[in-house]
């Protein structure tokens, strides 16, 4: 095994015992970059040069006796939305071409504390408004699309390009390019993780969280980026503990929610069979299976876009008037329909959420876990805007990815997505795990139990 096809876990248990060496770990890294990237169109940029000066000195620390802990000397990669002092944050756009951050944001000097090394910042679809990626290519098949808007990270990950990587969630932009890929993706308690310093899609519906190889791994990314600060003002006081999961993968007492509707409702054949594998597996670790009835599903998309839409134009209005032409066409449509929204429609939307989350809490109350597909299909080709369902009806690609990843938007619930497998096309499957409110301990106890029963997963062959 090559050092970028290491874990987070196992590299950082690697580099304590003083088996490999950041540099020989960052050196794979960017050396399997160079490999790949014609290929992939993962990175915005690569920041190579300051990656080796940090392994470097992320070397001498640990020779001195001065580990940080797990992050330590570990390659990071960050969706190019996300401020690094003095580095450019363009958001995949040419609206964004010449801006450079003047700070960092908060999770790139937490991570930075952490002694994680930068190799790059990724691709995103333009300012996250969308779920494509269009620069990006697939891990596993180059002709197909990553899923975003993380897909950058997403796809860094599953190349073996970064060993962990972070990606933002408006509505399901880190599960869905995870899922995709066949890599870990988090998205957190709405607040758990601050914002400051990041480039906003929705300000109600922004999440920040990690995208690893493995749940282990997603749980150390989130130890050392959650905690509150004042200047995200959604940012919560309560953080949680240390979020590694430990222990058996005894799931006894564990009441896993089954959907009886909405999330198996217009979903592949392949990706439902692969799902109630897996339930089946977290039952025979113990788990409970229960049916739920999911509340308020005709009412789920247009809160999503019906809060999302608006928040976006109301972000983009200086720049929309000033340059719309350096927008891409497909957000530049977005945005202007923001503009032509009622605002009594923007108030709605905001009503239908508080009784969303007030309908979601009470389903929290029968079950610990709802588990569900995190994508209703496998990545589909580049450049098709429709999928049609075995019934023959049809749905749009962007309509159908965020289906079933915006509740969790919506209401504010964590929710991890975790690789089940793969289609009959070799393209991978992911489920999705949501729990109550700062559950994430709960969701990375079944998803690290779930994937202690399953092979070790292999880096994705570019």
């Amino acid at each position: 095994m090559q050092p970028y096809e290491l874990s987070l876990a196992r590299a950082a248990d690697a580099i304590r015992a003083r088996t490999l060496s950041p540099v020989e770990l960052v050196d794979s890294v960017l050396d399997r970059i160079e490999q790949t990237e014609p290929h992939l169109g993962a990175y915005v940029t690569v920041t190579a040069e300051q990656a080796r000066r940090a392994a470097r000195a992320a070397e001498q620390d640990v020779a001195a006796g001065r580990l940080r802990g797990p992050l330590h000397g570990v390659p990071v990669a960050l969706k190019d939305l996300i401020d690094v002092a003095g580095a450019a944050t363009t958001a995949s756009s040419r609206v964004r071409a010449d801006h450079r951050a003047r700070a960092d944001s908060t999770v790139a000097a937490r991570l930075t504390a952490a002694g994680a090394v930068l190799v790059g910042k990724t691709h995103t679809h333009e300012f996250a408004y969308g779920l494509t990626t269009p620069q990006t290519h697939n891990a596993w098949d180059r002709d197909r699309v990553a899923g975003g808007s993380s897909g950058g990270s997403a796809v860094a990950v599953a190349a073996g390009t970064a060993t962990f990587a972070l990606g933002t969630d408006t509505g399901g932009s880190i599960r869905v390019p995870s899922a995709l890929n066949g890599v870990v993706g988090l998205k957190p308690t709405y607040g758990l993780v601050p914002r400051h310093g990041v480039t906003s899609l929705s300000w109600s519906l922004d999440h920040v969280g990690p995208i690893t190889r493995t749940v282990e791994d997603a749980a150390l990314a989130l130890t050392a980026l959650a905690g509150h600060d004042p200047r995200d003002p959604a940012s919560l006081a309560a953080c949680g503990p240390d979020h590694r999961p430990v222990g058996a993968t005894d799931l006894t007492g564990l009441r896993i929610g089954v959907p009886r509707n909405y999330y198996f409702d217009h979903v592949a054949p392949e990706v439902e069979a692969a799902v109630r594998r897996a339930l089946a597996g977290l039952e025979s670790l113990g788990a409970q299976l229960v049916e739920v009835e999911i509340p308020m599903t005709r009412y789920i998309q247009a809160t999503q876009w019906g809060l999302m839409v608006p928040e976006a134009t109301a972000y983009h209005e200086r720049t929309l008037r000033t340059v719309p032409e350096l927008y891409q066409a497909d957000v530049r449509i977005l945005l202007e329909a923001g503009e032509l929204m009622p605002a009594g429609d923007y108030l709605r939307a905001q009503r239908a959420r508080t009784l969303m989350r007030q309908a979601w809490g009470r389903l929290l109350e029968e079950a610990d876990v709802i588990a569900a597909p995190t994508v209703p299909a496998t990545a589909v080709k580049a450049g098709d805007e429709t999928i049609t369902w075995p019934d023959g009806t049809t749905e749009s690609v962007s309509d159908a990815y965020v289906r079933l990843s915006a509740p969790a938007n919506i209401t504010g619930v964590p929710a991890l997505s975790v690789p089940v497998g793969h289609g009959t096309d070799g393209l991978p499957i992911g489920m999705q795990l949501l729990g109550r409110p700062l559950g994430e301990p709960v969701l990375l106890r079944v998803g690290h139990a779930y994937e202690q029963t399953q092979p070790a997963r292999r880096t994705a062959t570019v």
